[in-house]
């Protein structure tokens, strides 16, 4: 335990509000670091993970301009649990690797705060593991099929992209902390403040512990 800082995994399913939960936890001083961010960079052209996903899956996944196609990629995914996880493997180690990277900078920055690491599969990956704290982010069924039909406007393809995750009442039974996003913003940034101030006295707990030179 030789880091200041508390690491913390925010995670959750589709549409069940994370970045609305991310938002609030930014705002009150964490430093957020997003996988689906870092997933981006990986993929931008001129990076290894782009040509392999290009050859992987054909050449119909770029764009006229070479970028990746994300949408056309994710319909090819989506439907298909085995082409899934032939995209992870090719994606997940770059973006651990950038993941790995920048808290390697913060720790030698000498940051003594938050960290959290907001990602959408943390716990079907096995990065959870490696967290001092994990946070839920949940919504009853109904208010995420609703919030998924809003964004996407297919039901078909936001009930398959549902399916495809873990359920959210076993994410649930993993969390340090649940943050129950069926409610308006007031409520939820009530919750998000409850959780923020504990993860505070786990972090005071720390830097006490390591003020005492415990291991």
């Amino acid at each position: 335990m030789s880091r200041a800082f508390l690491l913390v995994g925010l995670t959750g399913g589709l549409a069940t509000g994370k970045s609305t939960v991310s938002a609030i936890l930014r705002s009150l001083g964490c430093v957020i670091l997003d996988a689906d961010a870092l997933a981006r960079e990986v993929v931008e052209p001129g990076r290894p993970a782009l040509a392999t996903l290009a050859a992987e899956f054909g050449a119909d996944v770029l764009g006229p301009d070479g970028a990746l196609d994300r949408k056309r990629l994710g319909a090819l995914v989506f439907a298909d649990p085995a082409r899934r996880k032939r995209l992870e493997a090719i994606t997940h180690p770059a973006i651990r690797d950038r993941f790995r990277a920048r808290l390697a900078e913060l720790e030698a920055q000498g940051f003594a705060g938050i960290v959290v690491w907001d990602a959408p599969v943390m716990i079907e990956a096995g990065g959870y593991q490696d967290m001092d704290r994990l946070v839920v982010v949940i919504t009853d069924a109904a208010t995420q099929r609703r919030r998924a039909l809003g964004r996407d406007g297919d039901p078909a393809d936001a009930e398959r992209k549902i399916a495809s995750q873990m359920p959210l009442a076993d994410k649930a039974k993993l969390a340090d902390h649940v943050i129950d996003n069926s409610g308006d913003r007031a409520a939820t940034e009530a919750r998000t403040r409850e959780v923020h101030a504990a993860l505070l006295a786990d972090l005071r707990a720390r830097r006490a512990k390591l003020a005492a030179g415990d291991p």
